[in-house]
Protein backbone atom coordinates (compact mmCIF):
# COMPACT_ATOMS: atom_id res chain seq x y z
CA UNK A 1 0.00 0.00 0.00
CA UNK A 2 1.70 3.20 -1.09
CA UNK A 3 0.33 4.90 1.53
CA UNK A 4 1.08 3.34 4.26
CA UNK A 5 4.78 2.61 2.93
CA UNK A 6 5.09 6.18 2.39
CA UNK A 7 4.40 7.35 5.93
CA UNK A 8 5.94 4.43 7.60
CA UNK A 9 9.23 5.72 5.92
CA UNK A 10 8.66 9.17 6.92
CA UNK A 11 7.84 8.56 10.62
CA UNK A 12 11.15 6.22 10.60
CA UNK A 13 13.23 9.33 9.56
CA UNK A 14 11.25 11.78 11.55
CA UNK A 15 11.53 14.39 8.87
CA UNK A 16 9.07 16.97 7.91
CA UNK A 17 7.53 16.44 4.61
CA UNK A 18 4.32 16.94 2.00
CA UNK A 19 2.57 14.89 0.42
CA UNK A 20 1.21 15.34 -3.08
CA UNK A 21 -2.09 13.39 -3.97
CA UNK A 22 -4.06 13.16 -7.57
CA UNK A 23 -7.57 13.85 -5.97
CA UNK A 24 -9.33 14.41 -9.61
CA UNK A 25 -8.27 14.33 -13.55
CA UNK A 26 -10.71 15.02 -16.64
CA UNK A 27 -9.60 12.57 -19.76
CA UNK A 28 -8.64 9.15 -18.87
CA UNK A 29 -5.35 8.57 -17.20
CA UNK A 30 -3.11 5.76 -16.85
CA UNK A 31 -2.71 6.75 -12.75
CA UNK A 32 -6.26 6.49 -10.50
CA UNK A 33 -7.08 9.21 -7.94
CA UNK A 34 -5.14 8.42 -4.73
CA UNK A 35 -1.75 8.42 -7.09
CA UNK A 36 0.92 10.41 -4.57
CA UNK A 37 4.34 11.51 -4.12
CA UNK A 38 6.33 13.00 -0.80
CA UNK A 39 8.45 15.36 -0.98
CA UNK A 40 10.87 15.86 2.18
CA UNK A 41 12.45 19.07 3.31
CA UNK A 42 16.24 17.72 1.80
CA UNK A 43 13.83 17.93 -1.43
CA UNK A 44 13.92 13.86 -1.79
CA UNK A 45 11.43 12.89 -3.44
CA UNK A 46 9.36 9.38 -3.41
CA UNK A 47 6.76 8.32 -4.92
CA UNK A 48 4.77 9.62 -8.22
CA UNK A 49 1.88 11.02 -9.71
CA UNK A 50 2.82 10.43 -12.86
CA UNK A 51 3.55 14.46 -13.58
CA UNK A 52 5.82 15.80 -15.60
CA UNK A 53 7.44 19.09 -17.46
CA UNK A 54 6.06 22.54 -15.88
CA UNK A 55 3.18 20.31 -13.84
CA UNK A 56 6.09 19.07 -11.94
CA UNK A 57 7.51 22.04 -11.11
CA UNK A 58 3.99 23.92 -10.23
CA UNK A 59 3.51 20.76 -7.79
CA UNK A 60 7.50 20.80 -6.24
CA UNK A 61 6.41 24.27 -5.91
CA UNK A 62 3.68 24.74 -3.86
CA UNK A 63 5.39 21.85 -1.52
CA UNK A 64 7.75 24.22 -0.65
CA UNK A 65 5.21 26.68 0.45
CA UNK A 66 3.44 23.81 2.30
CA UNK A 67 6.36 23.07 3.88
CA UNK A 68 7.39 26.50 5.23
CA UNK A 69 3.62 27.55 6.32
CA UNK A 70 2.50 24.13 7.08
CA UNK A 71 -1.13 24.82 5.58
CA UNK A 72 -2.19 22.70 2.79
CA UNK A 73 -3.05 23.67 -0.69
CA UNK A 74 -5.74 22.45 -3.92
CA UNK A 75 -4.06 22.89 -6.81
CA UNK A 76 -6.31 23.34 -9.82
CA UNK A 77 -3.49 22.79 -13.02
CA UNK A 78 -5.15 23.92 -16.51
CA UNK A 79 -3.23 21.54 -18.91
CA UNK A 80 -2.23 21.88 -22.81
CA UNK A 81 -2.02 19.02 -24.88
CA UNK A 82 1.35 18.68 -24.50
CA UNK A 83 1.29 18.80 -20.62
CA UNK A 84 -1.75 16.63 -20.93
CA UNK A 85 0.40 14.16 -23.02
CA UNK A 86 3.23 14.36 -20.21
CA UNK A 87 0.81 13.20 -17.54
CA UNK A 88 -1.01 10.62 -20.24
CA UNK A 89 -4.48 12.13 -20.26
CA UNK A 90 -6.11 11.73 -23.76
CA UNK A 91 -6.50 15.43 -24.13
CA UNK A 92 -6.15 18.90 -22.69
CA UNK A 93 -8.18 19.28 -19.14
CA UNK A 94 -7.44 19.48 -15.73
CA UNK A 95 -6.05 18.03 -12.96
CA UNK A 96 -6.38 18.75 -9.13
CA UNK A 97 -3.56 17.94 -6.85
CA UNK A 98 -4.05 18.69 -2.64
CA UNK A 99 -0.52 19.36 -1.25
CA UNK A 100 -0.57 18.83 2.52
CA UNK A 101 2.41 18.54 5.30
CA UNK A 102 2.71 15.32 7.18
CA UNK A 103 3.73 15.42 10.65
CA UNK A 104 5.71 12.44 11.37
CA UNK A 105 4.64 10.79 14.90
CA UNK A 106 1.73 13.19 15.40
CA UNK A 107 -1.33 11.63 16.99
CA UNK A 108 -3.61 11.80 13.88
CA UNK A 109 -0.28 10.02 11.61
CA UNK A 110 0.07 7.63 14.13
CA UNK A 111 -3.65 6.37 14.64
CA UNK A 112 -3.59 6.55 11.06
CA UNK A 113 -1.00 4.03 10.57
CA UNK A 114 -1.90 2.18 13.24
CA UNK A 115 -5.58 1.15 11.79
CA UNK A 116 -4.16 0.78 8.49
CA UNK A 117 -1.90 -2.12 9.48
CA UNK A 118 -4.93 -3.21 11.37
CA UNK A 119 -7.07 -3.39 8.80
CA UNK A 120 -4.58 -4.95 6.41
CA UNK A 121 -3.85 -7.75 8.88
CA UNK A 122 -7.43 -8.46 9.65
CA UNK A 123 -8.58 -7.80 5.81
CA UNK A 124 -11.43 -5.33 6.60
CA UNK A 125 -12.47 -2.15 4.23
CA UNK A 126 -10.60 1.54 5.14
CA UNK A 127 -11.63 4.91 3.65
CA UNK A 128 -9.91 7.53 4.33
CA UNK A 129 -11.67 11.75 3.58
CA UNK A 130 -10.17 14.74 3.00
CA UNK A 131 -12.08 18.16 3.18
CA UNK A 132 -10.11 19.97 0.02
CA UNK A 133 -12.76 22.87 -0.11
CA UNK A 134 -15.58 24.26 2.21
CA UNK A 135 -16.80 24.91 5.08
CA UNK A 136 -14.96 22.97 7.89
CA UNK A 137 -11.21 22.39 8.32
CA UNK A 138 -9.59 22.05 5.08
CA UNK A 139 -7.18 18.96 4.99
CA UNK A 140 -9.57 17.55 7.82
CA UNK A 141 -9.25 13.87 8.03
CA UNK A 142 -12.09 11.38 8.48
CA UNK A 143 -11.09 7.84 9.23
CA UNK A 144 -13.93 4.88 8.17
CA UNK A 145 -13.56 1.10 8.87
CA UNK A 146 -16.26 -0.80 7.16
CA UNK A 147 -17.66 2.34 6.61
CA UNK A 148 -18.39 3.05 9.82
CA UNK A 149 -16.65 6.25 11.85
CA UNK A 150 -13.55 5.91 13.51
CA UNK A 151 -11.68 8.39 14.01
CA UNK A 152 -11.12 12.44 13.26
CA UNK A 153 -13.59 14.43 11.87
CA UNK A 154 -13.94 17.38 8.78
CA UNK A 155 -15.16 19.74 11.28
CA UNK A 156 -18.82 19.68 10.52
CA UNK A 157 -20.76 17.03 11.65
CA UNK A 158 -23.20 17.34 9.32
CA UNK A 159 -20.90 16.74 7.11
CA UNK A 160 -19.03 13.92 8.71
CA UNK A 161 -22.72 12.11 8.55
CA UNK A 162 -22.80 12.85 4.24
CA UNK A 163 -19.52 11.96 3.71
CA UNK A 164 -19.75 8.49 5.30
CA UNK A 165 -22.47 7.65 3.60
CA UNK A 166 -20.74 8.63 0.61
CA UNK A 167 -18.01 6.68 2.04
CA UNK A 168 -19.58 3.51 2.05
CA UNK A 169 -20.82 3.57 -1.45
CA UNK A 170 -17.34 4.33 -2.42
CA UNK A 171 -16.13 1.39 -0.76
CA UNK A 172 -18.72 -1.35 -2.02
CA UNK A 173 -17.36 -0.61 -5.52
CA UNK A 174 -13.26 0.16 -4.03
CA UNK A 175 -13.36 3.45 -6.06
CA UNK A 176 -11.43 6.16 -4.53
CA UNK A 177 -13.07 9.78 -5.61
CA UNK A 178 -13.37 13.81 -5.31
CA UNK A 179 -16.99 13.70 -4.42
CA UNK A 180 -19.31 17.17 -3.97
CA UNK A 181 -21.44 17.36 -0.74
CA UNK A 182 -24.54 20.24 0.20
CA UNK A 183 -24.43 20.91 3.67
CA UNK A 184 -26.55 24.02 5.19
CA UNK A 185 -23.55 25.59 5.76
CA UNK A 186 -22.52 25.71 1.59
CA UNK A 187 -20.96 22.99 -0.61
CA UNK A 188 -17.84 20.62 0.20
CA UNK A 189 -15.58 18.68 -2.07
CA UNK A 190 -14.51 15.39 -0.26
CA UNK A 191 -11.58 13.52 -1.75
CA UNK A 192 -12.37 9.68 -0.67
CA UNK A 193 -9.54 7.21 -0.66
CA UNK A 194 -10.71 3.50 -0.43
CA UNK A 195 -8.88 0.69 1.01
CA UNK A 196 -10.89 -2.28 0.20
CA UNK A 197 -9.90 -5.26 2.28
CA UNK A 198 -6.93 -6.89 0.05
CA UNK A 199 -7.50 -10.53 -1.92
CA UNK A 200 -6.59 -13.15 0.02
CA UNK A 201 -4.26 -16.44 -1.15
CA UNK A 202 -4.76 -19.59 1.36
CA UNK A 203 -2.25 -21.95 0.66
CA UNK A 204 -2.54 -25.48 1.70
CA UNK A 205 1.02 -26.96 2.41
CA UNK A 206 4.30 -25.40 3.25
CA UNK A 207 5.84 -26.90 0.60
CA UNK A 208 9.31 -25.46 -1.29
CA UNK A 209 6.99 -23.97 -4.23
CA UNK A 210 4.50 -22.17 -1.46
CA UNK A 211 7.68 -20.22 -0.11
CA UNK A 212 7.64 -17.88 -3.66
CA UNK A 213 4.01 -18.15 -4.15
CA UNK A 214 3.43 -16.40 -0.70
CA UNK A 215 6.41 -13.96 -1.04
CA UNK A 216 5.35 -12.82 -5.24
CA UNK A 217 1.40 -12.58 -3.81
CA UNK A 218 2.50 -10.08 -1.04
CA UNK A 219 3.78 -8.00 -3.53
CA UNK A 220 0.92 -8.08 -5.59
CA UNK A 221 -1.16 -7.35 -2.49
CA UNK A 222 -2.79 -10.83 -1.01
CA UNK A 223 -3.43 -11.33 2.08
CA UNK A 224 -1.57 -14.43 2.29
CA UNK A 225 -2.25 -17.41 4.79
CA UNK A 226 -0.33 -20.85 4.72
CA UNK A 227 -1.70 -24.05 6.30
CA UNK A 228 -0.23 -27.06 6.89
CA UNK A 229 -0.23 -29.78 9.33
CA UNK A 230 3.99 -30.10 10.06
CA UNK A 231 5.12 -27.37 12.66
CA UNK A 232 8.45 -27.95 10.91
CA UNK A 233 7.81 -26.76 7.69
CA UNK A 234 4.84 -23.85 8.23
CA UNK A 235 7.75 -21.36 9.82
CA UNK A 236 8.30 -17.64 10.03
CA UNK A 237 11.81 -18.47 8.71
CA UNK A 238 10.47 -20.32 5.24
CA UNK A 239 7.69 -17.79 5.52
CA UNK A 240 8.84 -14.35 6.21
CA UNK A 241 6.06 -12.38 4.22
CA UNK A 242 3.24 -14.43 5.12
CA UNK A 243 -0.03 -12.99 7.31
CA UNK A 244 -0.64 -15.72 8.87
CA UNK A 245 0.61 -19.46 9.43
CA UNK A 246 -1.52 -21.81 11.12
CA UNK A 247 -0.42 -25.50 12.20
CA UNK A 248 -3.27 -28.03 12.42
CA UNK A 249 -5.15 -30.35 10.24
CA UNK A 250 -5.96 -28.54 7.05
CA UNK A 251 -9.45 -29.34 6.48
CA UNK A 252 -10.27 -28.05 10.50
CA UNK A 253 -8.09 -24.82 9.55
CA UNK A 254 -9.27 -24.39 6.13
CA UNK A 255 -13.35 -24.55 7.67
CA UNK A 256 -11.73 -21.47 10.12
CA UNK A 257 -11.48 -19.11 7.09
CA UNK A 258 -13.10 -17.13 4.67
CA UNK A 259 -13.61 -18.29 1.74
CA UNK A 260 -14.90 -15.66 -0.87
CA UNK A 261 -15.05 -14.39 -4.11
CA UNK A 262 -11.78 -12.78 -3.48
CA UNK A 263 -10.35 -15.61 -2.18
CA UNK A 264 -7.90 -17.60 -4.07
CA UNK A 265 -7.24 -21.66 -2.71
CA UNK A 266 -3.76 -23.04 -3.42
CA UNK A 267 -3.45 -26.82 -2.49
CA UNK A 268 0.42 -27.67 -2.91
CA UNK A 269 0.79 -30.58 -0.13
CA UNK A 270 0.70 -33.15 -3.02
CA UNK A 271 -0.74 -35.17 0.05
CA UNK A 272 -4.52 -36.96 -0.71
CA UNK A 273 -5.41 -36.54 2.67
CA UNK A 274 -5.06 -33.30 2.62
CA UNK A 275 -6.13 -32.36 -0.93
CA UNK A 276 -9.45 -34.17 -0.91
CA UNK A 277 -11.18 -32.63 2.62
CA UNK A 278 -9.96 -29.04 1.55
CA UNK A 279 -11.10 -28.95 -1.72
CA UNK A 280 -14.54 -30.53 -0.65
CA UNK A 281 -14.86 -27.80 1.72
CA UNK A 282 -13.87 -24.95 -0.98
CA UNK A 283 -16.51 -26.20 -3.39
CA UNK A 284 -19.58 -25.47 -0.68
CA UNK A 285 -18.05 -22.49 -0.98
CA UNK A 286 -18.02 -19.22 -3.10
CA UNK A 287 -13.72 -18.99 -3.45
CA UNK A 288 -12.94 -17.06 -6.65
CA UNK A 289 -10.28 -19.85 -7.50
CA UNK A 290 -9.26 -23.26 -6.62
CA UNK A 291 -6.34 -24.48 -7.76
CA UNK A 292 -4.38 -28.06 -7.20
CA UNK A 293 -0.70 -28.87 -7.88
CA UNK A 294 -0.22 -31.81 -9.31
CA UNK A 295 -0.12 -33.92 -13.18
CA UNK A 296 -3.27 -34.66 -15.02
CA UNK A 297 -2.90 -37.99 -14.38
CA UNK A 298 -2.97 -37.06 -9.77
CA UNK A 299 -5.48 -34.58 -10.87
CA UNK A 300 -7.94 -37.47 -12.84
CA UNK A 301 -7.66 -39.11 -10.08
CA UNK A 302 -8.65 -36.73 -7.42
CA UNK A 303 -11.64 -35.51 -9.42
CA UNK A 304 -12.84 -39.03 -10.27
CA UNK A 305 -12.62 -39.67 -6.24
CA UNK A 306 -15.16 -36.40 -5.33
CA UNK A 307 -17.43 -37.49 -8.52
CA UNK A 308 -17.72 -40.89 -7.05
CA UNK A 309 -18.57 -39.65 -3.51
CA UNK A 310 -21.06 -37.37 -4.86
CA UNK A 311 -19.75 -34.41 -5.87
CA UNK A 312 -21.58 -32.65 -8.92
CA UNK A 313 -19.62 -32.47 -12.51
CA UNK A 314 -20.36 -28.76 -12.73
CA UNK A 315 -18.59 -28.10 -9.09
CA UNK A 316 -15.65 -30.12 -10.04
CA UNK A 317 -15.08 -28.02 -13.42
CA UNK A 318 -14.29 -25.24 -10.93
CA UNK A 319 -11.30 -27.10 -9.45
CA UNK A 320 -7.78 -26.09 -11.81
CA UNK A 321 -5.59 -29.04 -12.34
CA UNK A 322 -3.05 -29.29 -13.19
CA UNK A 323 -2.78 -25.72 -11.61
CA UNK A 324 -1.30 -21.99 -13.43
CA UNK A 325 -0.84 -20.75 -16.97
CA UNK A 326 1.39 -23.01 -19.27
CA UNK A 327 4.54 -20.69 -19.28
CA UNK A 328 6.63 -23.71 -19.82
CA UNK A 329 7.51 -22.83 -15.55
CA UNK A 330 10.05 -25.57 -13.92
CA UNK A 331 11.49 -23.53 -11.02
CA UNK A 332 9.24 -23.31 -7.53
CA UNK A 333 9.35 -19.60 -7.93
CA UNK A 334 8.28 -20.13 -12.35
CA UNK A 335 5.44 -22.28 -10.87
CA UNK A 336 4.86 -19.73 -8.78
CA UNK A 337 4.57 -17.09 -11.44
CA UNK A 338 2.32 -18.94 -13.02
CA UNK A 339 -0.08 -20.05 -10.67
CA UNK A 340 -0.45 -16.25 -9.67
CA UNK A 341 -0.60 -15.21 -13.55
CA UNK A 342 -3.89 -17.62 -13.29
CA UNK A 343 -5.10 -16.26 -10.26
CA UNK A 344 -5.51 -13.01 -11.65
CA UNK A 345 -6.64 -13.65 -14.93
CA UNK A 346 -9.75 -15.37 -13.00
CA UNK A 347 -9.53 -11.98 -11.13
CA UNK A 348 -10.27 -9.94 -14.07
CA UNK A 349 -12.17 -11.91 -16.27
CA UNK A 350 -8.84 -12.91 -19.01
CA UNK A 351 -8.18 -15.88 -20.99
CA UNK A 352 -4.36 -15.53 -19.86
CA UNK A 353 -3.37 -15.54 -23.30
CA UNK A 354 -0.89 -12.95 -25.29
CA UNK A 355 -2.01 -9.34 -25.15
CA UNK A 356 -1.05 -8.96 -28.93
CA UNK A 357 -3.93 -11.30 -29.61
CA UNK A 358 -6.84 -9.45 -28.14
CA UNK A 359 -8.83 -7.14 -29.74
CA UNK A 360 -8.34 -3.70 -29.74
CA UNK A 361 -10.40 -1.92 -26.86
CA UNK A 362 -10.84 -5.46 -25.26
Amino acid sequence: MELLEGLEQLTAQGEKAVVATLVRTEGTSPRKEGARMWVGADGRIMGSVTIGGCVDAQVIGASDEVLTGERPRLLSLALGDEEAWELGLSCAGHIDVFVEPVRPGGAWEEKFLTTLREARRDGRSLAVATLLAGPGTIGGKLLLLDGEIAAGGLGDPALDTAVAGAAARLLAQGLSRTVEIQTPQGAAAVFIESFIAPPTLLVVGASHVAIPLVSIARTLGYRTTVVDARPRFATRQRFPDADQLLVGIPSELVQTQTLDERTALVLVAHDYKYDIPALKLALQSSAGYIGLLGSRRRGKAILDFLREDGVAGEALERIRVPIGLDIGAQTAEEIAIAILAEILATRYGRSGGPLRGRAEGG
